[in-house]
């Protein structure tokens, strides 16, 4: 399996270099989205951020690259995470600045891959994290109070933004290659993102 040992979980072939990368790439990500959201690692709220990062970040950006690497296997295709160090470094660094850089590595495909099923395996990720971003918008209308109610709402908005950032038609993101596959798709994934983040915006004003 491209020189890595295979596991079977199910019906999702993965080895114990992409579980690694994966794990090395949440704890990376989920450092970073807690350092702009508390201001500094010295600061008090540091932890509990970023134990909300782990898990509203965590949860989007595992199950994202799963979508990716499932439609990839589903079409016959070798599919594994792999992490790229570099930006992960950049990731951290830039997380002291104040900015969020969110590509910490990719789903490495091998196989018959074309424009159309390249745009399917890449737009399964960006419509997964949109999912998850209606079911905490769900949660939070549950839980509009105390621990969940913040949960919830992060989990809602960081969703909704890497949705977004991922539809970005640029480099080796997922809306280069699905706007080459399908405009009308685009457009709507697109349209789609920027209504939840219309609302993810008014979130903090409806609180106040």
């Amino acid at each position: 399996m491209h020189g890595a040992k295979p596991i079977q979980i199910g019906k999702i072939a993965t080895s114990r270099h992409e579980i690694r990368d994966l794990i090395k790439a949440w704890i990376v990500i989920s450092f970073a989205f807690a350092m702009v959201l508390s201001g500094s690692f010295l600061n008090e709220a540091f932890s509990g951020f970023f134990v909300i990062s782990a898990l509203t970040v965590g949860i989007g950006f595992i199950l994202h690259e799963l979508a990716h690497k499932i439609v990839a296997q589903r079409f016959g295709c070798y599919a594994e995470f792999r992490a790229f160090n570099g930006m992960l470094m950049m990731a951290v660094l830039l997380s002291f600045l104040g900015f969020i850089f969110a590509a910490p590595g990719a789903v490495i495909i091998a196989g018959p891959v074309g424009r159309r099923r390249n745009g399917k395996i890449a737009v399964a990720g960006p419509v997964t994290n949109l999912v998850l971003a209606v079911v905490f918008l769900g949660l939070f209308s549950v839980y509009p109070s105390g621990f969940m109610s913040t949960f919830a709402r992060y989990g809602f908005m960081i969703n909704t933004w890497l949705a977004l950032f991922n539809m970005i038609p640029i480099w080796q993101l997922d809306g280069k290659k699905v706007l080459a596959w399908s405009k009308p798709i685009y457009f709507g994934v697109l349209a789609f993102g920027f209504g939840l983040h219309v609302v993810a915006t008014a979130l903090p004003r409806l609180l106040s």
